[in-house]
């Protein structure tokens, strides 16, 4: 019944959204800690607040404004969800990939999913824009557990290539077409949050193949594969982790530094979807 309930609460808000938002968005972009300006380029918007919408999980973070934007960037007519919800603020993988799912039941066929994230290589510089390549999941919840709605996806999607090949391509030929430097590439592991990572938790993230580490994004990447969307991932890293000199992590820091980082962030997706 929980499966059902979940779906019903979905389908509602999708039929409320069908109502208000003409013509429908074509690509999704969930904006992260700091990111939240992209909005603010968008043609012809319509900003609804995440507590008008039916089931709509509420922010609780600061730094997450909580609006759901829709207009149009470029050629396209997007959706901009200024704000998410994480694992750690309570709520399950389910709850936290709700707009994902409603809006690929409205038709977005793309997602690009930013966050903000701290470096596990001595390489990183605080700024640079990792363009994910695969990620970790290391949250003791899958979106994706209990009942299958076939008709959302199936049972059991392939993930040998979870984000986009393609996507990645162009954002980086964008890039460097651009002039827009300090760009890397690597894997993004999601941990459950809130507390921050501890050297030997550190050490342990890199061992294993983590090149940036967070608290957000996978679970909607899941649901986005689900649902068939195709999926960019983009991390700013905020900070550097270095296991053997290792300093305290400041969330206010990590702020300004995704803040910082914003403008490029916000060009490289403006001409991305030119190129589209």
């Amino acid at each position: 019944m929980a499966g059902l309930s979940y779906r019903q609460e979905v389908e509602e808000c999708v039929a409320f959204l069908r109502t208000r938002l003409e013509p429908l968005p074509e690509i999704v972009i969930q904006l992260g800690t700091g990111l939240g300006d992209l909005a603010e380029r968008l043609e012809g918007a319509v900003s609804l607040p995440y507590s008008e919408l039916p089931h709509f999980p509420l922010s609780t973070v600061p730094s997450h404004q909580g609006n759901l934007v829709c207009g149009r960037l470029g050629r396209h007519q997007v959706a901009v969800l200024q704000g998410r919800f994480h694992y750690y603020e309570g709520y399950s993988t389910r709850e936290v990939t709700f707009p994902i799912r409603v809006l690929s039941l409205l038709g977005a066929t793309t997602a690009i999913i930013t966050n903000a994230s701290g470096g596990l290589r001595s390489e990183h510089a605080p700024g640079e824009i990792m363009v994910i390549d695969d990620h970790l999941n290391l949250l003791p919840e899958n979106p994706l557990r209990g009942a299958n709605v076939e008709a959302w996806g199936e049972r059991f999607p392939d993930l040998s290539t979870p984000y986009d090949p393609v996507l990645r391509e162009q954002l980086l030929a964008v890039a460097k077409t651009r002039g827009i430097t300090g760009l890397c590439s690597g894997t993004y592991a999601c941990i459950p949050g809130p507390s921050l990572e501890t050297p030997a938790e550190t050490r342990y993230l890199k061992i294993i193949g983590a090149d940036a580490v967070g608290m957000s994004s996978v679970p909607e990447v899941i649901v986005a594969i689900h649902a068939g969307m195709r999926v960019l991932g983009l991390s700013v890293v905020a900070n550097v982790n270095d296991p053997d000199n290792f300093q305290p992590i400041l969330l206010e820091e990590i702020v300004q530094a995704a803040q910082a980082a914003g403008p490029r962030l916000q060009e490289l997706i403006a001409h991305l979807l030119e190129e589209f």
